[in-house]
């Protein structure tokens, strides 16, 4: 389900997914199909992370990342669960063919 609310979805980014909505910033944002297919690929990783344990990780992995890298973006940007939704958002099939737990395959950091 998609809903817009710019009070959820932090200044600066056009969406956030809670599972099992996905809240976008702006209406046309809902149209956007890249936009949410990536929004769909985090749906379909918090499912697999049993969501309470995505969000764990999601942010310990932002952490740790924001601590090496000191640089709010790119720490945000390798976190495991972001490179795969930005590796795969332009490819509207890649829920399709995706198997469970691929995001461990962009464990490695993208410098």
């Amino acid at each position: 389900m998609i809903r817009k609310n710019r009070f959820l979805v932090p200044k600066g980014y056009r969406a956030i997914t809670l599972y099992p909505f996905i809240f976008v910033r702006n209406e046309s944002d809902k149209y956007d199909k890249e936009l949410i297919n990536h929004e769909r690929i985090h749906l379909r990783q918090q499912v697999e992370t049993l969501i309470l344990l995505f969000a764990i990780w999601y942010f310990l992995d932002f952490l740790f990342k924001y601590l090496r890298y000191r640089n709010w973006d790119k720490a945000y940007r390798n976190i495991i669960f972001e490179r795969e939704a930005y590796a795969n958002q332009n490819n509207l099939d890649y829920l399709k063919i995706r198997g469970i737990w691929w995001f461990t395959a962009y464990f490695k950091p993208n410098y």
